[in-house]
């Protein structure tokens, strides 16, 4: 165990040095034949720590997506035959690993109709044939939500070298866009075949690289790391989502709550009162999502209605609110923080469309009794009814 999680300083600034020789196009051939023993006694936790200070010295998420792929090639052998632990069976990354595994079979079937339509020209049953798989893949983008809503706030907990998850997350969010872009390009009236080409090898490509980077390195390295505790408590969780391609049975659901009060009395709400317990229903029966992020931008709170429009899990609790959101947009949220705290703003509302749906997000300054700023209220709801509504509706007129 230690071999696998200690480091060597020396060797880290030697492979950070390569790296960086690699990202910089400085002769990297050259320095890459004097360094080969260093590269092949590569460890797991060797790139975490190496992609870690790069995310840290600033290079841009886009160009570090790019290089790291280049250096993973490079490091490709020694961390494939480099002797890691495999989870054991239900465990949650063991199922994230089946779901990898059938997802590897649907790509292999992909191949066929795209080597067709390259070989021997595009045809109506070839691109029905992709549209088909391309529509069996989709369902893998759970296994990212999986991964971005309970694992990496694990990880930013356990670990002091994380930011590898910020890279993750952006290439996660690649292979949504390849898998929405694809069957775009299908559909269209005049088919791009350089265009399909294109979008269709770097989901390839992608999809494959990070089954490698997870099963070779961040999941090997969340063995070793954190507490077996920590991990079961992931058990509680994974009722709420859908594996994909799996499907898992006797799933442990944590029912049970921790009480708000020590003790049984009432929570004085200045206009009332009433019981933990009371309080707990009100806010799991409002139409909306909730989610509190104090003053110091931690997470703490978010309610549980019967339906909810995103994701969330007891993980997130004590989370900076900045790292709940994919590197290409936390600038974004930064700012509303921002204006909130400076007082410039209250609020900020954004709607987006999702499938069937109309989701309607807003932004809201907590502030005190005396204006003091004291966090963040997030409510989204699902608003397709309501923008439906016309004429109008008396309460006396409530069953029909």
């Amino acid at each position: 165990m230690s071999q696998f999680t200690n480091h060597n300083s020396k060797k880290i600034e030697k492979l950070l040095e390569l790296s960086e020789v690699i990202i910089n196009k400085n002769k990297p051939a050259a320095y890459v034949k004097e360094n080969m023993d260093t590269i092949e006694s590569i460890m797991p936790s060797d790139v975490i720590e190496i992609v870690h200070i790069l995310v840290e010295k600033g290079y841009p998420i886009n160009d570090l997506k790019k290089h790291i792929a280049k250096l993973l090639n490079l490091f490709y052998k020694a961390l494939n035959n480099f002797e890691t632990p495999a989870p054991v069976a239900g465990n949650i990354l063991d199922y994230l690993q089946q779901s990898s595994t059938v997802l590897e079979e649907k790509l292999n079937d992909l191949k066929e109709p795209i080597k067709i339509i390259n070989k021997e020209g595009v045809t109506k049953e070839a691109l029905l044939q992709i549209e088909g798989y391309i529509k069996s893949i989709k369902p893998y983008v759970n296994y990212f939500t999986i991964k971005e809503n309970l694992l990496f706030p694990l990880i930013e907990k356990y670990w002091d070298s994380y930011k590898c998850v910020q890279v993750m997350w952006s290439i996660h969010d690649d292979i949504r866009m390849y898998l929405k872009q694809i069957p775009e390009i299908v559909k269209a009236d005049s088919f791009d075949l350089k265009q399909f080409n294109v979008v269709s090898s770097k989901l390839y490509f992608d999809l494959k690289a990070i089954r490698f980077r997870d099963e070779k390195i961040l999941f090997p390295q969340m063995l070793l790391s954190i507490p077996d505790k920590e991990m079961d408590r992931l058990k509680h969780e994974i009722s709420q989502f859908d594996f994909p391609f799996i499907q898992i049975q006797n799933i442990e659901q944590n029912t049970s709550r921790e009480p708000m009060l020590e003790n049984n009395g009432e929570v004085n709400l200045d206009t009332g009162s009433m019981s933990p317990e009371q309080i707990i229903m009100i806010f799991n029966h409002l139409p909306v999502d909730i989610t509190y992020v104090d003053e110091n931008d931690k997470v703490k709170y978010f309610s549980t209605p019967k339906h909810r429009i995103f994701p969330r899990t007891k993980a997130i609790i004590g989370r900076e609110v900045q790292n709940c959101h994919p590197p290409e947009s936390v600038h974004v949220v930064e700012k509303i923080v921002d204006a909130f705290r400076n007082g410039k703003k209250d609020d900020a509302s954004f709607w987006i469309p999702m499938g069937q749906h109309f989701v309607l997000i807003r932004y809201f300054a907590i502030r005190d009794n005396k204006g003091k700023f004291r966090g963040t209220l997030e409510v989204s709801q699902d608003i397709s009814d309501i923008k439906l509504l016309e004429g109008e509706k008396r309460l006396l007129d409530w069953e029909n």
